[in-house]
């Protein structure tokens, strides 16, 4: 597998974000008490609830890409957790500047410094609209291939956390081609939106569909777009237009977005299940240091462990 000769000179700035990227798509896999679903999850409801009440799509799309920036190592420790735990507003901001500030390094500078302003103390509540739930609630069908068997990978992503994911990082590549970042988010968001009602059955059903695909797609998707607030509605038929090729920067964006997003989560699962408890032990220090380390490591030698 080779690159397309346009992509070469970005293959350096791409290889510079995928540590970042990968951080990101764990919120994938973290979850907290107080709320149901993934950190990613609870994102995507939350951006398409301040979507669909007419909030404004660049701030959207720049404070959620600045919270979940922010979450690759804070995870769920956000405004909220840190008010109840009696900081005031200049302190959350400090807290959470440094948990961007710590893995926001490899992003393109001006995006970062807008980002950082963006992020967040507060994130609204608002009421999502029933394909949010439905697309959470709905798995992905992993890696699939026409005349073979599934491969199953436990837990399954959904469709929440993939698109939410993707339009984060679509926000995140777009200066590599020099792209809008708010259209790639909002392409992120909305390219799933026939599987609110589609299961998901990989390219292997796909292909099966045959011709019926692109009308099956199209039925099911413009019935979600015509639920929708007619100006958010009309934006989103214009951007999710640019799916059809890589041709544009927007385009590009999405793409490599999506694509990024598909084998990241391809090595984690592969990385999940190879997976040692010598790496836990040795590589992550899981009996840090401390006044009982000492004490915690004769234990486990004493288990045998």
């Amino acid at each position: 597998m080779t690159a397309e000769p346009g992509l070469v000179g970005t293959l350096g700035h791409l290889a510079r974000l995928r540590p970042l990227l990968a951080e990101i798509g764990d919120a994938k896999r973290v979850r907290v008490a107080s709320a149901p679903g993934s950190l990613a999850e609870q994102a995507f409801a939350r951006a398409w609830g301040r979507l669909t009440g007419g909030e404004d799509a660049a701030t959207v799309a720049y404070s959620e890409t600045a919270a979940a920036v922010a979450r690759a190592r804070l995870a769920g420790i956000d405004g909220t957790v840190l008010r109840a735990a009696g900081l005031d507003d200049a302190e959350v901001r400090t807290v959470l500047r440094r948990g961007f500030d710590e893995v926001s390094g490899p992003l393109d500078a001006a995006l970062r410094e807008r980002l950082r302003d963006a992020l967040p103390t507060t994130l609204p509540e608002p009421e999502p609209p029933a394909l949010a739930g439905q697309l959470n609630r709905q798995p992905r069908a992993g890696a699939t291939a026409p005349g073979m068997a599934r491969v199953i990978v436990e837990p399954p992503e959904s469709h929440g956390d993939h698109c939410l994911t993707v339009a984060v990082y679509g926000v995140l590549v777009a200066p590599v081609v020099g792209a809008d970042p708010v259209v790639p988010f909002l392409v992120g968001l909305a390219h799933h939106l026939h599987n609110v009602v589609l299961p998901d059955a990989g390219f292997a059903g796909e292909v099966l569909l045959g011709d019926a695909l692109p009308r099956v797609i199209g039925a099911l998707e413009e019935a979600q777009l015509a639920a929708l607030p007619a100006p958010l509605a009309q934006r989103l038929r214009s951007v999710l237009a640019l799916r059809a090729d890589a041709g544009g920067p927007e385009a590009q964006a999405f793409h490599a977005a999506d694509v990024l997003d598909r084998v990241l989560q391809v090595h984690h699962h592969a990385c999940a299940a190879a997976f040692t408890a010598e790496q836990a032990l040795d590589d992550l220090e899981l009996v840090h240091a401390g006044p009982v380390q000492a004490f915690h490591l004769d234990v486990l030698a004493a288990a045998g462990l």
